[in-house]
């Protein structure tokens, strides 16, 4: 008598993301460290002078914010856009 043994079943494993999406994360991503780069400075020469035109300006309070909102948008588009068909055929098959 003969034992069978089991046969093992191939999963087919999609891939979660495709290339478009992860290029947009990255870009999202530079968007995100572009405005905190923006954010960061302010430091006087003299630590005993405070100069409120270095500390709140228009950059650091008003373009920087909107850059990390816009990347974290991005990133959200990254994450919810639908992989087009193309680059799940040209994701490896196992």
């Amino acid at each position: 008598m003969r034992t069978q043994l089991p046969v093992m079943i191939e999963k087919k494993e999609d891939i979660l993301f495709g290339k478009q999406n992860y290029r947009w994360m990255l870009i999202g991503a530079a968007i995100i460290a572009l405005g905190l780069f923006v954010m960061s400075g302010g430091k006087s020469q003299d630590p005993n002078i405070f100069d409120t035109k270095q500390v709140y300006s228009t950059t650091r309070i008003t373009l920087a914010p909107i850059l990390i909102i816009a990347g974290l948008l991005v990133e959200v588009y990254a994450i919810m856009r639908r992989p087009t068909q193309a680059s799940k055929d040209n994701t490896p098959k196992n």
